[in-house]
């Protein structure tokens, strides 16, 4: 495979990939190819969890979700006399 350079990562995360790199004794190229191989895998991995397969809301966005159907939770007396 050719070579491929990367810009403008920052250097934030160049500093993470170097330590990620001495930490474990390896390469900053093996650091690298082993977090894209990673992240291809993931999407060609089966949903190990119904959340993983269709998807997942963050604990903002249920929060969100709860305060909008709120009103739809408030039980109307007139309709059940």
């Amino acid at each position: 495979m050719q070579q491929v350079t990367i810009r403008g990562l920052g250097e934030d995360i160049e500093r993470a990939i170097r330590k990620m790199a001495s930490d474990n004794g390896k390469s900053m190229n093996q650091v690298i190819k082993e977090i894209i191989h990673k992240e291809f895998e993931k999407s060609r991995r089966p949903a190990s969890s119904l959340s993983e397969m269709a998807g997942g809301w963050s604990r903002p966005e249920a929060a969100e979700f709860e305060a909008a159907i709120q009103s739809c939770e408030q039980i109307d007396e007139d309709l059940w006399k």
